[in-house]
């Protein structure tokens, strides 16, 4: 099995673990590329395609109103405080971020952070610039492979094979490491791995950022102050 498989290795200082469709993951971005660039490294990105109707229920609405749901009312509590907590972060970056009408099944975008760390690298900031902000504006389609062809060719990574990749390769990769995560103690996003531990939260940046760079004098609490 390859490296990149392995939910807990990599060749990497750190193995970051996102999804398009979380707000949380959305609002980690930023500061998480901050930290990469100030310690000049380069980590493992890599999707977790969260299936949400596992654990909250599932539910579609139509003109902000619901109209199929089999949440429970402490579902739609938790739901409901998530985005009102991630929102305020987002506004923070200058983003928006609106409640999805519908659970998006993230993996074609996914997929797609996949063939950009295949392709080039250096590219990665750039599409998760093409997809996040729009889609959390409600105006990307990420269910659709060409709205996801798109946003490579607007960050400039070659899509040459992306439609077959979609197919074959990335969607054989992609489920095969989906099906590890959970057994290896990864559940949410933004997570991130170093030296066998598990973090989950932005708020552990300032400990990865401690411990990446030789974990001199205390390690720092977590916080939600971050610099980028």
């Amino acid at each position: 099995m390859p490296a990149s498989l392995q939910p807990l290795s990599s060749d990497a200082p750190l193995i970051v673990y996102v999804d398009i469709k979380s707000p949380y993951a959305f609002v980690a971005i930023a500061p998480t590329l901050a930290l990469e660039r100030e310690l000049g490294a380069a980590f493992d990105w890599r999707p977790l395609t969260l299936d949400i109707p596992s654990y909250l229920g599932s539910a579609q609405k139509k003109a902000g109103k619901v109209v199929k749901s089999n949440r429970s009312a402490a579902q739609w509590a938790g739901i409901k405080y998530a985005y009102r907590d991630a929102r305020r972060y987002a506004e923070r970056q200058g983003h928006i971020l609106k409640g999805t009408e519908k659970i998006w099944d993230s993996s074609l975008a996914n997929i797609g952070i996949m063939w950009v760390v295949e392709q080039d690298r250096s590219r990665l900031p750039a599409y998760f610039d093409a997809v996040y902000p729009a889609f959390w504006r409600r105006e990307l389609d990420i269910e659709d492979a060409d709205v996801v062809t798109a946003c490579l060719q607007q960050a400039g990574v070659n899509t040459r094979g992306f439609a077959g990749f979609l197919r074959t390769d990335g969607r054989q990769q992609h489920d095969a490491l989906q099906a590890q995560l959970h057994p290896a103690g990864i559940y949410g996003v933004p997570t991130y791995v170093f030296a066998q531990q598990i973090l989950f939260g932005r708020e552990h940046l300032p400990l990865i950022r401690w411990h990446l760079q030789g974990r001199r004098g205390q390690a720092p609490d977590m916080a939600y102050e971050l610099e980028f």
